[in-house]
């Protein structure tokens, strides 16, 4: 009985690994930030993801082959899931906190309801309005709009990081929502790995750029660099998908789907804890109002609360 017990503990074991792991990813990449410059670091990113990936990669080539037509489509889902997500992502999170980027990123699910309610004129009941409504509401308190239309406080980076953390959710939506079609025909390995590569081809003329006009940054990463590094590419990029993808399997996406908002709680800590970042009282009630609204955006829209691969 009790080994019974212990076995059905391993999938919700993986699930909270899986969010602890991308919790901590925004201090790893805050961290991280600060000795690489942002295209650099997400183009060797996605080059050591790609190599620890290559064994399951060919793997899964023997099971599915990728159908000409539909390589435009994977470009595109590349371009919007991880050239443009991770760019203005990282260019962000240079700029802003890690608590306010790991608030403004449960905005994805409010973005996609919207999409897919305006686009696809998917059925949208008044529970999910109050959820997109309150979410805004928090979203606006998180990024610190009252102060700056009030004169209280001067247009900062930090306004300008969290814009682009809300773009870059946006960019993500957009991606998510052309992958849909693809993810009917092909396994998550193989849209993954494909989307990764095509972050590869994209960041690499940025990342040269930049190491063209300072290449001395490469003398300057430090271990605390390295870490970041592979803890972005090895644990969050590939350990943490694999783990969500099997706890997913075993559980659906109903129980699964609870447990995201440990990521943010996680960060959060860790921004508090380690970076020293302080809170303001509406900055609280506005992450309590984006988390109410992400969770009354999602209700009976199971869909839109699963998404393939990570966002950061």
């Amino acid at each position: 009985m009790a080994s019974d017990v212990f076995k059905k503990s391993w999938p919700y074991f993986a699930i909270v690994l899986a969010h602890t792991i991308w919790g901590i990813n925004f201090v790893v990449a805050k961290l991280a930030l600060q000795e690489f410059p942002p295209m650099s670091l997400a183009f060797l990113r996605f080059i050591l993801a790609i190599l620890f990936l290559l064994p399951f990669i060919l793997t899964e080539k023997k099971k599915s082959k990728l159908a000409r037509e539909d390589l435009p489509k994977l470009f595109a889902v590349g371009i919007f899931m991880v050239t443009l997500n991770i760019g203005l992502f990282y260019t962000g999170m240079q700029r802003t906190t890690v608590t306010s980027a790991s608030v403004l990123t449960m905005v994805i699910p409010m973005l996609s309801v919207l999409a897919g309610w305006w686009f696809l004129r998917e059925k949208i009941y008044t529970v999910n309005l109050i959820g997109i409504v309150l979410g805004l509401i928090g979203a606006i308190l998180v990024i610190g709009v009252p102060y700056f239309a009030l004169g209280l406080q001067p247009i900062s980076n930090a306004l300008i990081g969290n814009i682009l953390i809300i773009l870059a959710s946006a960019a993500w939506v957009a991606g998510a929502g052309l992958s849909k079609g693809l993810l009917q025909k092909y396994s998550t390995l193989t849209v993954t790995s494909m989307i990764f590569l095509v972050g590869i081809l994209s960041f690499a003329v940025p990342a040269l750029t930049e190491y063209l006009k300072n290449p001395g940054w490469v003398h300057q990463v430090t271990y605390i660099g390295l870490f970041g590094l592979l803890f972005s590419a090895i644990a969050s990029s590939v350990s943490a998908y694999f783990l969500f993808e099997w706890g997913l399997s075993k559980l659906g996406i109903v129980k699964a789907d609870l447990f995201q908002y440990l990521e943010p709680l996680v960060a959060i800590t860790l921004g508090v804890a380690i970076l020293g970042e302080q809170m303001r009282f509406t900055f609280i009630i506005g992450a309590i109002l984006v988390g109410l609204g992400s969770y009354w955006t999602t209700l009976a829209k199971e869909s839109h609360k699963y998404h393939k691969a990570h966002r950061h």
